[in-house]
């Protein structure tokens, strides 16, 4: 038998216990910063809150930042370069990757040149194969030669353009897959499970190319 405090104490457990198997009801973002003038760290603000007081670093990536869906006001800033804001829509479960760059701008009227931020969305959209790389570049080149490895020491190719992306299938047995970027190979990247691959080019301070990787279940478009 219960006991009144037991029952209680029951009804008011049960609630909770429904509460939490219900879904999340959260979209999310990632950042994956890009942005190699000016001084000091990224600050990354979601509608003006500041999500990380010791900022991001060139090359960082987040994992997925959980926000209730709807309209958020994305702004990037960093010492020397100028800010950029972007509003972005989200939907339950979906995740946007935003990609901050800089872009260097002429000197107009009485504005000197100066270098000033722009960021690059990448929504999901549905997989077109199970298991694929997606390339995207934010570096200077207009027009980057992109390889992925295939058995017996063959390469598939493509070019993604400054702003765009290029898709390619994976086709390992190893877990791993060669990349090539603009002829110069990297390590091999770890494809361990179905899913898309992706893979952002960018330039260092010095000017020259850099990329990093991350896998997401779905496929992305730029936007």
């Amino acid at each position: 038998m219960f006991s009144c405090g037991s029952l209680v104490a029951l009804l008011l457990y049960c609630p909770m216990l429904e509460a939490q198997e219900q879904p999340m009801k959260v979209g999310f973002i990632r950042l994956i910063n890009a942005v190699a003038p000016g001084e000091g760290m990224v600050t990354l603000l979601i509608d003006g809150e500041n999500m990380n007081p010791k900022g991001y670093r060139l090359g960082a990536l987040t994992g997925g930042i959980g926000l209730k869906p709807g309209m958020h006001t994305v702004t990037m800033k960093r010492d020397g370069v100028e800010d950029a804001t972007t509003r972005l829509e989200l939907a339950i479960g979906a995740t946007i990757t935003v990609v901050p760059y800089a872009e260097r701008i002429p000197a107009a009227d009485d504005k000197p040149a100066h270098w000033a931020m722009r960021i690059l969305r990448l929504k999901q959209m549905k997989p077109e194969s199970e298991r694929g790389a997606t390339f995207v570049s934010v570096a200077p080149d207009p027009e980057i030669k992109v390889e992925l490895g295939l058995e017996d020491n063959k390469w598939s190719a493509a070019f993604v353009k400054r702003l765009g992306i290029v898709q390619l299938p994976i086709d390992e047995s190893g877990g791993y897959v060669k990349v090539r970027i603009k002829g110069k190979e990297l390590d091999s990247m770890a494809v361990p499970m179905p899913g898309n691959y992706v893979v952002v080019i960018y330039a260092d301070a010095d000017g020259a190319l850099k990329c990093l990787n991350f896998r997401d279940v779905k496929y992305l478009t730029a936007d």
